[in-house]
């Protein structure tokens, strides 16, 4: 297993999206609540490269935060 051990793939879970004017953005101070298009309960999107490759969900545990998959997202190639 140690050929694996330098492969690089970056991790990225997105917990929604929302489109703001540059000007907004710029405003915002620290603690700002930004709302996005995404409810509590709604699957994270998961993605490797770039790729989106499974949907998950938030999980809380003795003070740990965690992303449990759900769903792996059929490859497109």
């Amino acid at each position: 297993m140690s050929i694996f051990e330098d492969i690089e793939v970056d991790i990225l879970v997105e917990l929604g999206s929302t489109i703001m004017p540059v000007h907004h953005l710029l405003r915002l101070g620290r603690g700002a609540v930004i709302e996005l298009d995404s409810g509590e309960l709604d699957p994270l999107k998961i993605y490797a490269n770039e790729q989106h490759i499974a949907n998950g969900e938030i999980l809380i545990e003795d003070g740990q935060l965690s992303v449990k998959i759900s769903e792996q997202v059929a490859s497109s190639s």
